[in-house]
Parts: structure tokens; sequence; C-alpha cells
């Protein structure tokens, strides 16, 4: 499924256009980097001049919402408009509809071919247009790749008088470049609630503990997990999630529980289980004092990172902001490259690594600050 929108390129086009530009300093192909330039230009010279084809393992991007809004830094405030004269513009959130969704698509199309194979995407977005970039994330990774839509609660409840429900949510679309993507399962802690719902049951010992059926959907015809255990076989149409000697095992280990009318059941300790599945609703509040518009939360970014790649993994945020991608990926051994075009994000992103506390090297020395030659407009 596509969408049909006047101006819109080919792939080819975009491809095949000359925007390739030059760094004012010598690339050092070993050092993590923080990019100032428009990120279409960027995108592609690192494409076709540094050899960074199918080399990106994750992205994480959180480009403008097409807010219509300029979005400004003051002296002890973030500001959707600005309020001194001595504030600072971040950057304008000035495109909508065709034009913002053409110009994401077009990055998005550069983004695809600088991924690996077993690499991922998160793109944050806002309900307002997330819905037609589900489309054509779905047209620019394929459909078959798309992996979540996951729900960000962002902030506390409000009470502004609208005639709406309101929002305290927005949007990431987690697609993948394959089906061979790195995937690390991320657990989330349980809750004291969580414990007292699930595990139900106290052993002589005070732990706490639910049970399960031995039995699992599906029957084995030739398989072990099919054969009889003390006597019986499993039910019709489901076999034994563990072969007979297993079972037997566990029986010793005072691991299984029985039922007044002899039924099998395995226990599960609620001390032994190292978290729950996350599900695709998050609660990661963002700042409620950021240091830069739109500031996202670090938590979050670390999660994504942890579940989405492994160390020493290049990590890429071409709408990189204040540097929060940057400064986990920093903090979890990965490499990293983040591109912005405003002289206020890169100043804070600047400022941000610097400070960040690690006594094994000097953050400064651990990436290369470059900028382009060119000077369009980041909407070019």
């Amino acid at each position: 499924m596509n969408l049909t929108y006047e101006n819109k390129n080919s792939e080819k086009e975009i491809l095949g256009r000359n925007l390739s530009v030059d760094f004012l300093s010598d690339w050092d192909e070993s050092q993590n980097k923080l990019i100032q330039g428009d990120n279409l230009f960027v995108l592609k010279t690192l494409l076709e001049k540094h050899n960074l084809k199918s080399k990106v393992d994750l992205v994480y991007i959180d480009p403008p919402f097409a807010t219509q809004k300029s979005f400004a830094v003051g002296e002890d405030r973030v500001s959707t408009v600005s309020k001194s004269l001595n504030d600072i513009l971040a950057y304008s959130d000035d495109l909508v509809g065709k034009d913002f969704l053409e110009f994401l698509r077009i990055r998005l199309i550069y983004i695809r071919e600088l991924m690996s194979e077993t690499a991922s995407i998160y793109l944050h977005i806002d309900y307002k247009i997330g819905h037609y970039v589900k489309i054509i994330m779905d047209e620019v990774f394929g459909i078959r790749n798309f992996r979540n839509d996951i729900t960000r609660i962002k902030c506390n409840p409000k009470n502004f008088q609208r005639k709406a429900y309101g929002n305290i949510k927005d949007l990431i679309l987690f697609y993948t470049k394959s089906d061979k993507y790195t995937w690390n399962e991320p657990k989330d802690d349980y809750t004291e609630e969580d414990i007292e719902r699930l595990f139900k049951k106290v052993d002589k010992d005070g732990r706490k503990y639910t049970t399960i059926p031995l039995h699992a959907p599906g029957e084995t015809v030739n398989g072990a997990t099919n054969h009889e255990w003390r006597g019986m076989k499993p039910p019709k149409g489901r076999h034994w999630r563990s072969e007979p000697k297993v079972l037997e095992q566990l029986e010793k280990e005072d691991l299984i529980e029985w039922s007044s009318n002899g039924v099998p059941r395995r226990k599960i300790y609620a001390d032994e289980r190292n978290g729950k599945k996350k599900q695709d609703v998050w609660e990661y509040k963002d700042a409620q004092y950021p240091t830069y518009p739109t500031e996202k939360n670090l938590e979050m970014i670390k999660s994504i990172i942890l579940a989405s790649s492994n160390e020493n993994d290049l990590v890429l945020d071409c709408f990189c902001g204040s540097g929060t991608t940057l400064q986990a990926a920093q903090q979890l051994g990965r490499k990293w490259i983040g591109i912005d075009q405003s002289d206020e994000a890169i100043r804070i992103t600047q400022k941000r690594l610097s400070e960040m506390e690690n006594d094994l090297f000097s953050i400064n020395s651990t990436y290369q600050m470059l900028k382009t030659n060119h000077t369009n407009s980041v909407y070019a």
C-alpha cells in the first residue's frame, strides 16, 4: 500500500541525486561522529563517500512532527515560541502535509540503504501525523518488516479545556531491514502488584510461586516428548514441555505439584524470574524542564539500544537534537553517529557529552566533530 501525492519522487530519482558534500575536517574512521549539517546531504555522503552502506546496526530518530511551530531555548527554559529577546531558536518545524511526508520519505530511503541486514529502525512521531508515516514506512521498509506500533506515555494527565480526550501519548514505529534482525528480549521488572496477582501460592519456606501445565499444544509423533511419563501420556493434541527424563528430575527437585485428582503442574517461583516480557505500551515520561525542546527520555532510548543492538554496533540518529541517543549509545558501549543542523543542538550535545562521567576515557577523545561545507536549510 502506497500514499499518492503531488511531487512524489521515485526511489531511482532520489538515490541518483548528486547530493554528496565534503566535511571541513578529515574523516577519522576510528571515532564516533557528531556531524553538523543538513542530514539529507550527510546521509548521502555517508553512503557514497565513507563506505557506510549496510553498516548501520540501529537507527533511532525523532524527526519534526509537522507541528508548524518554532522551538526556542531560553536561559532557564525551553518553549515552543520565543518569549524573550535572549531566547535562541533551536529549530523550526515548518513542513506539513505532503511536503513533510516527502521530506521524511527521502531520508528514510537513504537510512534504509545505510542499514545492515540485521538492523532495526525506531521512528518517534505523534498521533496527528503518525498514521501517514506508518504507510510511508510500509512502503520504504516493507510491511513484512513492521514489528510494532509502540504507545509511549509521555507525560502526566492534563486538564486542558478542549472537546477531546486528553493526550498523554505519542508513538514509536519499529521496523527492521529484514527478518534476521538483532533482538535481545527486553524484560520489565515485576511490580509488587504483579507478584501478588501472578504468584498467589506460597510454599513452606514462604516463597511465592504459581504453576503451569507440563504439556503444551502440538502433538509430536516420534519425539520423546510424546512418550509416557509415570504411566501417563500428554493429553490428545499436546506434548510434554520436556522429555520424561527431565520431568523426572523436576519431580526429584520438588518442582512439580500434583493436584488432588493427580494432574501434575510445574512450579514457577517469583524470585527466580528475571522479569516479564516487555509489552507495546511504555511509560517513559519526558523531563518536565528539559535542556532542549522535545528532548526524549534517556532510559527509553537505552531500552531500545539494549533490545536491538549489541556492544560495538553502530547506532545512527540523524535528528539527534540534544544528543540523548548519543549519550545512551556511549554509555552502553555502542559506536554512534549523530547529525543535526541546529547550532543550538550541536552546542547542547557537545556540552552533554563533555559532562558524561567515565573514568576510563576522556569523552572528547571518543568522537569527532564534523561540519559540512553546505549551508542549505535542514528542509532542503
